[in-house]
């Protein structure tokens, strides 16, 4: 919902100079028993209702409130000006279909998943990568060709265990766009991707291979590939344990382990889940 502010001298100082450093203001300059005005103001209306988080609705009697009229030299009715910071940055006179006006509002207004990835780079320099991934996640189902969001997202995957997701995303990155944290990403892939060769994993990869059955051991790579962040890989072997024996030591324990910790939204714990419970159900 909006609320309609009726601009006057009085309110003026308030909602132009104040209220437009959080908000657009949209002006709507209108005069009584004018065909024009009564067909736009509605359209004006329900727009404001759409995007009331980010818009103030403002009308100017101009019979009214000549003064205010006269400050932003309006020549004809309806004119329809948008405010921010105190100054206008859009608007146009006469009549306009509700698409167009669209169409301008849009070329300023704060989108959503602008919203969602600024709330998600400030839990990133929190350090919160879980509660981070959940939003800017968002934001890249509502836009994945955007590169800001693409890094953000791919430094979540990094830091919650998914090498693999994170190198996909990075890869249609143009090299415009490789920053500074485009390559500071790709340091914290490499270091975790050397981690995944540590000899210990060497050692459980090669066991494993001469005792292919051994569940034991699947469970104990699983543990350290988990460690190591490659999270898919350490289900993969676990699951594979569970369909031979599900009550094998700490294998089901560790499996629910590993998909309760993973952030809500991530493809792998929902898919993880279905697995899970099929095997379980």
């Amino acid at each position: 919902m909006h609320s309609t502010i009726n601009l006057n001298i009085e309110n003026f100082q308030q909602v132009i100079l104040e209220d437009s450093k959080t908000k657009f203001v949209l002006i709507d300059f209108w005069a009584p028993n004018l065909e024009m005005c009564e067909q736009l103001s509605p359209i004006l209306e329900h727009l404001a209702t759409k995007y009331a988080e980010h818009l103030i609705y403002a009308k100017v009697n101009c019979e009214q409130e000549q003064q205010i009229a006269s400050q932003f030299g309006i020549q004809s009715l309806p004119t329809v000006i948008l405010v921010k910071d105190g100054q206008p940055v859009d608007g146009f006179a006469g009549p306009m279909m509700q698409e167009q006006i669209e169409e301008l509002l849009e070329k300023h207004l704060p989108n959503a998943e602008d919203g969602f990835y600024e709330k998600a780079v400030n839990l990133v320099n929190q350090g919160d990568y879980q509660q981070a991934f959940t939003l800017v996640k968002q934001a890249h189902d509502l836009d994945s060709d955007r590169a800001d969001i693409r890094m953000v997202l791919a430094d979540c995957y990094v830091e919650l265990g998914n090498i693999d997701q994170a190198k996909a995303l990075l890869e249609p990155i143009k090299l415009v766009d490789q920053n500074g944290y485009f390559h500071s990403i790709n340091g914290k892939i490499e270091l975790a991707e050397q981690a995944a060769e540590s000899p210990e994993i060497k050692q459980l990869q090669a066991d494993l291979e001469q005792q292919p059955d051994n569940l034991q051991i699947k469970v104990d790579l699983a543990v350290k590939l988990h460690q190591a962040n490659k999270i898919q890989e350490a289900l993969d072997l676990l699951f594979s344990v569970l369909k031979k024996d599900l009550g094998f030591g700490e294998a089901k324990k560790l499996t629910l382990d590993m998909i309760n910790a993973m952030p809500d939204g991530d493809p792998i714990k929902s898919a993880s889940r279905r697995k899970i419970y099929s095997l379980l159900y």
